[in-house]
């Protein structure tokens, strides 16, 4: 008489988390973030909301975690189709900065206008202005290391004479990226690739006359 192996919990568990981080990712998009409930991520996750409550503690935690694990699925896919362990927004030292910087932030424009990450990216933004403890974790493990990759491009390039020796790379980075983030939050302005090009130039070159 055959034997019924016994359920695989971790496996089911992974099911049931990967069904809660669509669930999540799908209704910011939907409803927004002001609508988002513990209790509409679990019915359309097809899980309890004590299995949601279990793992995170709020509805933004949910969201953090649902939106580290798209930036990670994304990573994989360009490992894969690089055929090789890569950082999916890895800055590429061409030996040209100006350029290398241009290409990278028009790349962050694209992603800023991109539906998939628009509706979680403000979400997450939106909450973090007022939960410190979410604020601190997304700065840990979603916004300082894509900063970091500037730092390490910006310090390849003072190696190499193109940067100025006592420039601060992560004060400098902040000359394209705090601008850039506040006409995409704020909405005051059109988010081109134009307007990235001169953000990149504005912070190299300076604005007044040489």
């Amino acid at each position: 008489m055959a034997t019924k192996s016994a359920p695989d919990s971790t496996r089911r568990s992974e099911r049931s988390r990967r069904a809660i981080y669509d669930a999540a990712m799908d209704l910011v998009t939907e409803v927004g973030y002001g609508k988002l409930t513990i209790e509409a991520i679990a019915a359309r996750a097809g899980v309890g909301k004590q299995t949601i409550y279990r793992w995170w503690p709020s509805k933004g935690a949910v969201l953090l975690d649902a939106f580290l694990d798209l930036g990670a699925q994304a990573t994989q896919e360009a490992s894969d189709a690089a055929g090789h362990e890569t950082t999916q927004y890895e800055i590429p030292d061409t030996g040209d900065l100006e350029t290398d910087l241009k290409n990278v932030v028009r790349s962050t424009i694209d992603e800023f206008k991109n539906p998939k990450y628009d509706a979680p990216w403000r979400a997450l933004a939106a909450e973090g202005m007022i939960n410190p403890e979410l604020s601190a974790e997304y700065v840990e493990k979603l916004l300082e290391p894509s900063l970091q990759l500037f730092v390490k491009r910006l310090e390849i390039a003072k190696e190499a004479g193109q940067v100025a020796p006592h420039v601060d790379p992560r004060i400098a980075l902040e000359l394209w990226s705090g601008p850039l983030a506040q006409r995409w939050l704020q909405r005051t302005g059109p988010l081109t690739h134009e307007y990235g090009d001169k953000l990149v130039e504005y912070a190299l070159y300076g604005i007044a006359p040489r």
